[in-house]
């Protein structure tokens, strides 16, 4: 039987109307402001983009030769590049590789960087020693530089790859943050309560520790996101990494040294839409980061 269903009905009732008066008070915090509400839109609308858009909006549309340069229309909402491609398709395209990447590498950094910084926070002697030497090791390599040297193994052909290597060489930070957090904790009344019940370790940091560093985790996502992005354009921006599919740095590229769109104007659409597309969902995201904090800690509602 669940806790909720034991309760007698008034008791229920009550807290059934605390549960919607946080969701309506976050709800508020959320909308406060026109840019929060656009910061939430652009990033839905880029999500779906990612998931949908490469199906409604392919990339292998007719290609004609006089289309080239072609400026924005009906038929080509944003122009054409200098091979007649459609501009609009290409960023839909390259919006999946992009945004799939990143987010695989956010959740992998996530993963392996809260597991390690929980457990070094919670087992600072046993486990915290070894693991922060690691810790120390992963930060102290020069991430970009590493992923230029790993392009030259490996093709990253596919969001998987890409994200999974992003992830894998990106994870210090959020230990080190995490355990810090989990070293505070750790000597708070209600983890000591815990403890003195007799509850094995594991239990404790499941149930009393990850609920209070979740909140952190979860608007470190976001934030991770945008640093990811940068990076994964920048390494196909430099043509590092090989690429077989349409991307948003493979457009800036091919805007910058195959069209020559800083002394071509009728490649300007070229340059700017990718640009424009990743400004518009960082800021988004690093918005949206703000919001989470200011939910989280009461604190900053008042500034």
């Amino acid at each position: 039987m669940s806790v909720t269903a034991s309760l007698p009905p008034e008791q229920l009732q009550q807290a059934l109307s605390r549960s919607r008066a946080r969701s309506a008070s976050r709800w508020r915090i959320l909308v406060r402001t026109p840019g929060r509400v656009i910061a939430l839109a652009v990033v839905i609308i880029f999500t779906l983009m990612a998931l949908v858009g490469p199906y409604l909006y392919p990339k292998n549309l007719p290609i004609n030769a006089s289309d080239i340069y072609a400026p924005p229309s009906l038929a080509h909402p944003l122009g054409t590049d200098f091979a007649g491609t459609d501009i609009l398709a290409l960023i839909v395209t390259g919006a999946r590789y992009v945004l799939l990447a990143a987010f695989i590498a956010a959740v992998v950094t996530l993963v392996i960087g809260t597991a390690a910084g929980l457990g070094a926070g919670y087992y600072p002697r046993s486990f915290g020693r070894p693991i922060m030497r690691v810790t120390d090791f992963v930060l102290a390599i020069p991430g970009f530089p590493l992923l230029m040297v790993l392009s030259t193994i490996w093709s990253f052909g596919s969001p998987l790859q890409m994200g999974l290597v992003l992830g894998i060489t990106g994870w210090g930070g959020i230990a080190r943050a995490v355990r810090a957090q989990t070293l505070s904790l750790r000597e708070r009344g209600f983890v000591e309560a815990a403890r003195g019940l007799g509850l094995p370790g594991r239990r404790v940091i499941g149930t009393e520790i990850l609920p209070n560093v979740a909140p952190y985790v979860s608007m470190n996502l976001m934030i991770q996101l945008t640093g990811f992005i940068y990076t994964e354009v920048g390494l196909f921006f430099l043509g590092i990494v090989k690429y077989s599919s349409s991307n948003w740095g493979v457009m800036l590229n091919n805007a910058v040294f195959q069209a020559d769109a800083l002394t071509n104007p009728r490649s300007l659409s070229y340059l700017l839409s990718p640009l424009i597309c990743i400004l518009a969902i960082t800021i988004s995201l690093v918005t949206l980061a703000n919001v989470g904090d200011e939910i989280f800690n009461p604190r900053l509602r008042r500034i």
